[in-house]
This record gives C-alpha cells, sequence and structure tokens, in this order.
C-alpha cells in the first residue's frame, strides 16, 4: 500500500498556505487529515466550506453527529478529533462513549438523533421508520433531516480518507468502546 505523508506547508499551493495559516491561527496547528487534502488544489476549500457552513444543529448536536458516524465508520482519527471537540462543546468522557454506544441515556432528544444518524450511516440512508418516527416526535423538523444528512456525508468524507490514507494522528488517542461496534 501507498504510505501517505502529510504535506509540509511550502510543498501545496499558494490557495492552500493561505488555508494553512488560517487553520493554524484558528486552532493552533493544522491538523494532519485536512493538510492532506491540501493533496487537491481545491479539496481542502471546498471541504471547509461545506464542513463550516451553516446548520439547524447546535454544535453539541453536531459533534454527537459526527462521533456516532465516525464510530460506525471505525474511524480512529475522526474519534480522536470529535472526541476532543466533544469535550470543548461540554460533553464528559461518559457522554461521548455513550454517543459513541449509540444509546443516550442523558438526553431523549440527543437520542433520537444519535440513533437516527446510526441508523442513517450503517444502512446508507435507508433509515427504520421508527427511528425516523422517533427523530421527528423529538422535535427535530424535515429541516434538521436535511442537515443531518449533510452532517453524516462531511463526517463520511474525513472517515473515508482516513481510511484510505492512514495519515499519522494527531490528536489523543479516543478510548476504545467496551464490547461493542457502533
Amino acid at each position: 500500500m501507498k504510505t501517505f505523508q502529510v504535506p509540509a506547508k511550502e510543498t501545496v499551493s499558494a490557495a492552500n498556505q493561505e488555508i494553512f495559516d488560517k487553520l493554524a491561527k484558528g486552532l493552533g496547528k493544522v491538523p494532519n487529515l485536512y493538510a492532506t487534502m491540501a493533496y487537491s488544489e481545491n479539496g481542502l476549500a471546498t471541504y471547509l466550506a461545506l464542513s463550516n457552513a451553516k446548520t439547524s444543529f447546535k454544535a453539541k448536536e453536531k459533534e454527537a453527529i459526527n462521533l456516532i458516524v465516525s464510530q460506525v465508520n471505525e474511524c480512529d482519527y475522526c474519534l480522536s478529533a470529535h472526541t476532543m471537540i466533544g469535550k470543548l462543546n461540554g460533553f464528559t468522557d461518559e457522554q461521548i462513549l455513550q454517543i459513541r454506544s449509540g444509546e443516550v441515556s442523558f438526553d431523549s432528544k440527543l437520542d433520537a438523533l444519535v440513533k437516527l444518524a446510526k441508523d442513517l450511516t450503517a444502512k446508507r440512508g435507508h433509515a427504520d421508520e421508527a427511528l425516523l418516527n422517533n427523530f421527528f416526535n423529538a422535535g427535530y423538523t424535515n429541516e434538521s433531516l436535511v442537515d443531518l444528512i449533510i452532517v453524516i456525508g462531511d463526517k463520511t468524507i474525513t472517515n473515508l480518507l482516513y481510511a484510505a490514507t492512514k495519515i499519522p494522528m494527531d490528536f489523543p488517542v479516543a478510548p476504545a468502546l467496551e464490547n461493542a461496534h457502533a
């Protein structure tokens, strides 16, 4: 298998170098997965536009989606990154593990969201009708469903990129789930 190196700033296009500068200023570093997107002239900017687009979800809801999708897709890189981001958004370690397991006991609305996100990801969009009904009964709307699918798509992009490249981890490694695959 080809070994993917994380490209250095000086090896990417001028446009991507500008994005690296903005990322480093905002995040304190350029995450390896983002840097890897800079192999493409347009990939990094395109991805960041999608990832930073407005959504009807609150930050914690979006992180919950990112965590469960990354768990279903078995993406260690994204699980690690979003475990850290989830903590920055106020989730505890235990809550993060619950989200990743697909059983959220601390918030019934978030539970409906996580269960549907898990099902949509695992079944490639062919959701269980009961989970859809539970999602809507929890207070989510048609807009929420569209936004959920967009966030799943966003996270699936990074999950696939990591699976294909296995670039080095640059976040603290997320703990393994006990007894389960999501």
